[in-house]
């Protein structure tokens, strides 16, 4: 997911900020900044680049796709007479609505 040269440079360079009289200390301190920033990236559950490219092509595509539907239903709404100001559906429950009470009674009650 990430670069592991990235954090061996980042390491190096907080490590090369210690003196070379602790040369054993610094090689600890390298090891602990690498081991401490690999576990709070793999803790971030970032993505790469590449990934976020190709979902932001496939977030367009289905945008475009939603377009063009929407002008669809609004062009078959047009040609069979459905007023534009009537209310919209109610959202089922897989489309981001409440879902009902698990012992709701559809029958109206």
């Amino acid at each position: 997911m990430f670069d592991p040269k990235i954090l061996d440079d980042i390491a190096r360079q907080i490590g090369n900020a210690v003196p070379d009289s602790l040369k054993a200390v610094k090689e600890d301190v390298e090891q602990n900044v690498r081991a401490a920033l690999a576990s709070a990236l793999t803790r971030l559950d970032l993505v790469t680049r590449e990934e976020f490219e190709v979902q932001n092509a496939v977030l367009a595509r289905t945008r475009a796709k939603v377009e063009a539907l929407e002008a669809r239903v609004l062009e078959l709404e047009r040609r069979l007479g459905i007023a534009a100001s009537a209310p919209p559906l109610e959202p089922s429950p897989t489309e981001g609505g409440e879902p009902p009470p698990a012992d709701a009674d559809d029958r109206g009650a």
